[in-house]
């Protein structure tokens, strides 16, 4: 096995600096490796009953092979990074559910959709992920906040911290009841959103995934794994597709960088398609797709630099999904890789430290 050191390259190891689009606060670092230690004490707990999983979205529904189609004549505003030019480019898709604790499809939680877009040449990792979730607000506004959330004895205790009313935190409740209370039957017939905002060349924007065509008829709730068997079901039967869409950040007060529990009017920016995420019919419901999808490491900083995430909640990620990524898999034995993809038979292959 390989020296996992290598893939420390993946997410450059030395600071890149603020945007100028960000305003970075005293102690986010401190605040940042803190989370980082809290949740990989986490993990550590739960693997002494089984092996280590992600600290947040354990639950998969299923990874498939898809296949990004980047559009032709873009308007120039929007023809930034990988949609610069028209393409096509193999992908994995992971639908999750969100809650670090795996439980009944039925209860109320955040639907994950996270994208691998395989021979992104110019990308350190020579991949590009997109992490979205089914709402498009998240319910933490910053790294101090964040460690309030992951210190506190159960979420109720994070939004009413005390008695005061004024360390009540009433917007951040409601943007998490609107996570929960999101009725999904099937991951593809919801939308996804990155709730945080990256850049597209030298601009701002936020990413969400939307269903094409019609809506899949396989919506039984009535088993604890629902989403994962309707997904089965539906890819068994039919090709499923998404538009990939970018939200341009057309004003400073309303569309803030730092502070991703306020959502950016689709009014004021309606989000423009850039790319169509086309999943065919297939079988995934294997233990070999299962172990590989698992295996797989998600975070927004593997990418191109004209996709550079921004704000403290993705500052805070750079720390954290790499520190839980490398302790998973070397708790597991199991050495970490970004894939390359076949999918006309959906054979894999990894490449270690690339």
């Amino acid at each position: 096995m390989n020296d996992d050191s290598a893939l420390l390259q993946l997410i450059p190891t030395s600071p890149l600096g603020a945007s100028p689009l960000e305003s970075v606060p005293e102690g986010e670092a401190a605040a940042a490796a803190a989370i980082a230690e809290m949740i990989s004490g986490g993990v550590r707990a739960r693997t002494t009953s089984g092996p280590a999983t992600r600290d947040a979205h354990p639950k998969a529904h299923g990874c498939l092979a898809a296949t990004l189609q980047v559009l032709s004549d873009l308007p120039t505003e929007v023809a930034q990074g990988l949609f610069a030019n028209p393409a096509s480019y193999p992908c994995w898709v992971r639908f999750s559910n969100g809650s670090g604790t795996p439980q009944d499809d039925k209860i109320g939680d955040g639907r994950g959709m996270a994208v691998k877009v395989m021979n992104v040449t110019a990308s350190r990792s020579n991949t590009q992920d997109f992490i979205m979730i089914n709402n498009p607000v998240f319910f933490v506004r910053n790294a101090s906040d964040y460690v309030a959330f992951q210190s506190a004895s159960n979420p109720m205790r994070f939004f009413l911290p005390g008695w005061n009313p004024f360390r009540f935190r009433i917007h951040e409740y409601f943007a998490a009841s609107g996570i929960t209370r999101r009725v999904v039957s099937n991951p593809l017939n919801t939308q996804y959103y990155s709730m945080t905002p990256y850049l597209l060349g030298h601009q701002a924007c936020k990413f969400s995934c939307r269903p094409m065509g019609d809506p899949s008829p396989f919506v039984d709730r009535s088993s604890a794994n629902f989403l994962h068997h309707n997904l089965v079901a539906s890819l068994a039967s039919r090709d499923a597709a998404f538009e990939f869409c970018v939200q341009l950040r057309k004003t400073t007060g309303s569309m803030p960088i730092e502070d991703p529990t306020i959502a950016w009017s689709e009014e004021a920016s309606p989000f423009i398609p850039v790319a169509h995420l086309l999943i065919n019919r297939q079988i995934f419901d294997t233990p070999e797709r299962v172990a590989f999808g698992e295996a797989l490491s998600f975070t927004p900083w593997h990418g191109l630099d004209a996709h550079r995430p921004l704000g403290g909640i993705n500052r805070v990620r750079r720390i954290v999904y790499e520190t839980i990524s490398a302790l998973r898999h070397d708790l597991n034995h199991v050495q970490r890789f970004e894939p390359t993809v076949n999918i006309s038979n959906t054979q894999t292959t990894s490449n270690p430290g690339e």
